[in-house]
């Protein structure tokens, strides 16, 4: 029961710190204003990790690979403890456990990725239709816009209401239950 509560607590903190993390790569990719409160927000609540690995992880391409590394480093920190508190025997299982915990954990910071994805373009979706000038405004719609704009070449506008987001949210559940879901099974299939 403790194990459980602590399984909980390691994956739910893990998985926030996750999302802030990858939220500050997605910034920086699509050039999001770093001037907004929520984007402060973001970055000082990073800073503490993100800075000191910048140093052994440098960007390129405009890239900032820390956050990446950082983001796989503790999904793959969550994966592990998980396992390790369900009571896997890895001193048991060898060597050749490792690559599927880490090819795991690359699923699993994908699919936290795509749930995020579609997070970002429900509050952009329901701000546009609330408060539209709210100061979170211009960060997730600036999030969201990268993967809308390809969708709204092929769907118009019905009415003059934008069915974008829903197709958007399809595809993410289509790439969820049939490719990722796959691999994950696969992968389970070796431990």
């Amino acid at each position: 029961m403790i194990g459980n509560a602590l399984h909980f607590l390691i994956q739910t903190i893990g998985n926030l710190f996750v999302i802030a993390v990858l939220l500050r790569f997605m910034m920086q990719l699509f050039r999001v204003p770093f001037r907004n409160p929520f984007a402060q927000f973001v970055v000082a609540l990073t800073d503490f990790a993100v800075k000191p690995l910048r140093q052994l992880v440098p960007g390129t391409f405009g890239l900032d690979w820390a956050c990446l590394v950082l983001a796989y480093l503790i999904e793959l920190l969550v994966v592990v403890s998980g396992y390790w508190l369900d009571g896997f025997p890895f001193a048991l299982a060898g060597g050749g456990v490792w690559p599927v915990i880490l090819g795991l954990a690359l699923i699993r910071l994908f699919t936290l990725t795509v749930y995020l994805v579609i997070g970002i373009t429900l509050v952009s979706a329901v701000l546009s239709w609330v408060n539209p000038h709210t100061p979170l405004m211009p960060v997730v719609q600036a999030l969201s816009e990268p993967f809308l704009r390809p969708i709204r070449r092929f769907v118009p506008l019905i009415a003059n209401v934008d069915l974008s987001p829903i197709v958007l949210f399809i595809l993410c559940q289509l790439v969820l239950m049939v490719p990722v879901m796959a691999l994950e099974r696969a992968l389970l299939g070796g431990l």
